[in-house]
């Protein structure tokens, strides 16, 4: 990622601090690693057909919540 903004490059270096389980797993290079995982991020945030595996569900409060007057379900 070349002629990142400030903010962008300042993006890229706060991700590029590796979490514990990253640091356990260890990393050649935490800023490329930073750029992969944002832009996949990104990709993701525009698109919710971007994610693998990625659904979403829409149904009514009905739909998921039983009604308390209707007593116990069997």
């Amino acid at each position: 990622m070349a002629d990142q903004t400030e903010p962008e490059s300042d993006r890229v270096a706060d991700r590029a601090e590796l979490l514990p389980e990253e640091q356990a797993a260890g990393s050649e290079d935490p800023r490329a690693q930073a750029e992969a995982i944002l832009e996949e991020s990104d990709e993701r945030a525009a698109s919710r057909d971007a994610a693998p595996d990625s659904r979403v569900e829409h149904r009514t409060s009905d739909e998921v919540t039983a009604d308390p007057d209707a007593g116990p379900t069997q």
